[in-house]
């Protein structure tokens, strides 16, 4: 998963909180609208400024609301002792540009014409470093 890069995937996140939120406070529309019409003043939450939306879930985390942290996706996969370095070097750009192991495999299905990346042979796992090196490159990132 990419890092929130502008305003409206910021503010799209926060709404998802928002709703999240609502579901799992137990919130008829009615208890929902009347938190809203109070601590924001609106009775919408699309109306709602990024102060407003900030107030509004520092809110609902004061009455109860628990962020729950996304799952950390799959382990990383288990390759034979000779590429198990090079598997190394591609976690280390992943965790770099906060990318899941589904990143890897999409770029081993892309790249390589292979489902997953424990199955790519030493060959094709230089191609990934340097898709991923050169992604790194091109976003500022260090290249570990």
């Amino acid at each position: 998963m990419k890092p929130l890069r502008n305003a409206t995937q910021l503010r799209t996140a926060e709404m998802a909180q928002i709703h999240i939120a609502k579901k799992q406070l137990a919130l008829e529309d009615d208890a929902y609208r009347a938190i809203l019409l109070q601590v924001t003043g609106k009775t919408s939450s699309k109306d709602l400024t990024w102060q407003e939306r900030k107030a509004l879930l520092d809110h609902f985390k004061k009455v109860g609301f628990k962020v729950k942290a996304k799952t950390a996706g799959r382990a990383a996969p288990v390759v034979a002792k000779e590429r198990q370095a090079m598997i190394g070097k591609i976690e280390a750009l992943l965790a770099e540009a906060k990318y899941p192991w589904a990143y890897a495999d999409a770029l081993a299905k892309k790249i390589c014409k292979v489902e997953r990346i424990e199955w790519c042979m030493r060959d094709h796992l230089v191609k990934i470093i340097a898709a991923l090196t050169k992604d790194a490159q091109r976003n500022g990132r260090a290249t570990a």
